[in-house]
């Protein structure tokens, strides 16, 4: 049984122009999406580092505040600090990858000299002589990527420069978030809840725990990314003194370690790669005893370590914890990964703040 349904010029026409505004929204935002990322990075740091640079403002100017000095110290702070960083993992990381590539056909050819079930796999496949021809292979491709890797360097110093220009508005965002931010947000809060006062203390308290939130994640990942340093400085220490390397290696994987921890879910993993793939070519039984190792401890963090820091710091229990992470994770990648912990923290907020909203709601009633 068919039915028609009729519907008037009027309600076509503006169904049409919400799709239509929301589709040109779409397209604003994605062109937008670039400058969109600066901002938010901005605004997420500038809350993680308030209750900091308030702490700080206090014991500098305790008859007047001035957060903009205590918000240029702390951010400049940490600048200097991830400046520094660099300036120890770069050189090392560059030297040891050169040293990787012009190492690495030397070493392979030793790991297959005495397989020759490698032929035997090329011959099924009509490849005679395959592992002369993969040793062949590496030792060409070492050498034109050391050939063209000034030039490959050289190449990327656009992508630096704007690398660089990004840093630059994400400290003066972020600075200028910190010390003009909360005026905004009060004089947005009093034109919005003018007429009634118990709604503006609410929404300012919910505000003000979801900054609470952020910060305690902050803190919780980066006690985290610095345990993870530690614990990868201290297995590089005594892997170098076992096989005989430059113990000088620790430093620099420590801080490749506790940098790239930050990244949730996906810096471990390249973490491990880099270090074990750094290892291996110098002493390959290093690079191996490191990546179990890694593994291994990665397995106790995440499922251990990182699950009880922040359930700690936001009083929920480690399988929430754990729960979200796998649900932003696949649900929206990387992304995901990173805020999905403060959203649980969000949602948490809001289920103990409640009852108050449905007071508000009723009142409004």
């Amino acid at each position: 049984m068919s039915r028609s349904i009729n519907v008037d010029t009027k309600t076509f026409v503006r169904f049409w122009m919400v799709i239509g505004v929301l589709l040109i929204i779409t397209g604003l935002v994605s062109l937008a999406f670039p400058a969109l990322l600066i901002i938010g990075i901005a605004l997420f740091v500038a809350v993680a580092l308030m209750p900091l640079v308030r702490k700080i403002d206090k014991k500098l100017n305790k008859k007047k505040s001035r957060m903009g000095l205590s918000a240029g110290l702390v951010v400049g702070s940490l600048a200097v600090i991830l400046i520094f960083i660099g300036a120890i993992i770069a050189p090392v990381v560059v030297r040891e990858t050169s040293h990787v590539v012009s190492t690495a056909p030397e070493q392979i050819q030793k790991t297959i000299s005495g397989w020759d079930g490698l032929n035997r796999i090329g011959d099924s496949f009509g490849i005679p002589d395959a592992k002369n021809q993969l040793i062949n292979f590496l030792k060409d491709s070492s050498q034109a990527f050391l050939s063209s890797f000034p030039t490959t360097l050289l190449s990327s110093v656009g992508s630096v420069i704007n690398f660089l220009v990004a840093t630059i508005l994400v400290v003066v965002l972020t600075i200028l978030f910190m010390t003009q931010g909360p005026g905004i947000l009060e004089q947005v809060l009093r034109k919005v809840n003018s007429k009634n006062e118990k709604a503006y203390g609410v929404t300012r308290k919910i505000l003000s725990r979801f900054s609470s939130v952020i910060s305690k994640y902050v803190v919780g990942q980066v006690s985290v990314a610095i345990l993870d340093g530690i614990v990868t400085g201290i297995a590089v220490f005594v892997i170098a003194l076992l096989f005989g390397l430059s113990a000088g290696l620790a430093l620099p994987m420590a801080m490749i370690a506790m940098v790239f921890y930050l990244i949730p879910m996906f810096g471990p993993i390249i973490t491990a790669a880099v270090v074990s793939v750094l290892l291996f070519f110098s002493v390959p039984a290093a690079g191996l005893i490191f990546l179990v190792f890694y593994i291994i401890y990665e397995q106790i963090e995440n499922n251990v370590i990182a699950p009880r820091v922040h359930g700690n710091s936001f009083n929920l229990p480690s399988l929430i914890i754990l729960i979200s992470i796998i649900l932003g994770t696949y649900m929206f990648g990387l992304i995901g990964a990173i805020v999905s912990i403060p959203i649980a923290g969000f949602i948490k907020v809001l289920i103990e703040e409640y009852p108050e909203i449905k007071t508000l709601k009723n009142s409004g009633d």
